[in-house]
């Protein structure tokens, strides 16, 4: 399958290192192969399944809203990893749960997940669903959302379904009565990002000595991997605009085997060429939890580390907002955000009539 066509999960899972990277690549090569052609269990490719959405209990860290009947609600999609990812992605939307009727979608954009979700909110008299998605990239199962809920007619060339790799012509559109709003967005580039990777920088260099480097998961696709590289550059901005002396955004391209040996050499190469100028590194993993394969991938290398996107209170913040954006450029109310209708223009799917 061309490499353009090629899925873009985003996983954090962190591979045990090899004792050098000749045998990683080679590792690499024979693992994400089998996991890509067939993309696997997730608990083999990606550190766990993707469970139905199960109730969560509030946090109570926003201060509950009355409202009048729950019309509205909101369907967060995630990627899902192993226990902590998920739970690290449960706590973050949990504060929003005592103001609005909402739901986990684990996994790629998998049907039965999103169905699930779907299902719940109607049970809760909710009739039109802001769709966020909890990815770094907006490419990202981007195609196949759309065709699943019904926003394009045209099916994706592949598919996921469950944890297999399909032809997008095995999927089907959701069964659903509730109008969707689904947010293009993804998390690179935002304002949320920016402002943890910021406190992350300041944490492990408040003195502003260290070079910085954020490294993500990346992307297929080359224009899709360019997009993203240009999101995270917004970040860099705001690290450099605060003080810091050099400040590089990279990607691993993790899930392409020829993508990736270049990158990891490109990587490898940064974090040296920073160290030799400014005698410190600090490598920021842009992923939403987790610090991944970096570990392996800087292996031999000196540099200092800081945590990941999650778990951050900004990240609640970021689904409100764009929950707040999909309600407010349908014309209705948001309970999550005061709505100053927005210029731009939700994409929506009327109730179904059958």
């Amino acid at each position: 399958m061309p490499e353009k066509e090629s899925p873009t999960p985003e996983k954090d899972p962190s591979p045990a290192p090899e004792p050098n990277r000749t045998a990683r690549r080679r590792r690499a090569a024979l693992v994400l192969a089998p996991c890509f052609a067939a993309f696997g269990a997730l608990s083999a490719c990606a550190g766990g399944g993707a469970p139905v959405p199960e109730p969560l209990p509030a946090t109570g860290d926003i201060p509950a809203v009355p409202t009048t009947t729950p019309t509205t609600g909101v369907l967060v999609m995630a990627h899902g990893g192993g226990a902590e990812w998920n739970a690290a992605v449960a706590q973050a939307v949990a504060p929003l749960r005592d103001r609005i009727p909402l739901a986990l979608a684990f996994g790629m954009a998998d049907p039965r997940t999103l169905q699930a979700g779907l299902d719940s909110l109607a049970a809760q008299g909710v009739r039109d669903v802001a769709v966020v998605r909890l990815f770094l990239s907006g490419a990202s199962f981007l195609h196949q959302t759309e065709y699943l809920f019904g926003l394009r007619s045209d099916p994706p060339p592949w598919g996921m379904i469950g944890h297999r790799m399909t032809d997008g012509a095995d999927l089907r559109p959701l069964t659903t009565e509730t109008r969707i709003l689904l947010d293009p967005d993804g998390l690179a580039g935002s304002r949320a990002a920016s402002g943890i990777m910021a406190g992350r920088a300041e944490a492990a260099a408040p003195e502003r000595d260290a070079g910085v480097l954020l490294v993500a998961h990346g992307m297929g696709a080359e224009d899709e991997n360019d997009r993203l590289l240009a999101l995270m550059e917004r970040s860099a901005n705001e690290l450099r605009t605060a003080g810091h002396p050099e400040v590089r955004a990279a990607t691993l391209r993790e899930d392409w085997a020829k993508a990736r040996a270049v990158a990891e050499d490109d990587i490898r190469a940064a974090v040296e060429e920073m160290r030799r100028r400014h005698g410190r590194v600090v490598v920021l993993p842009y992923r939403l939890y987790g610090f991944g394969p970096y570990a392996d991938v800087l292996e031999g290398l000196a540099y200092e580390s800081g945590p990941a996107l999650l778990p951050h209170p900004l990240i609640t913040e970021w689904v409100a907002e764009r929950a707040t954006s999909r309600f407010c450029a349908a014309g209705l109310p948001s309970p999550l955000a005061s709505c100053a209708l927005s210029a731009d223009a939700a994409r929506v799917r009327e109730p179904a009539t059958s």
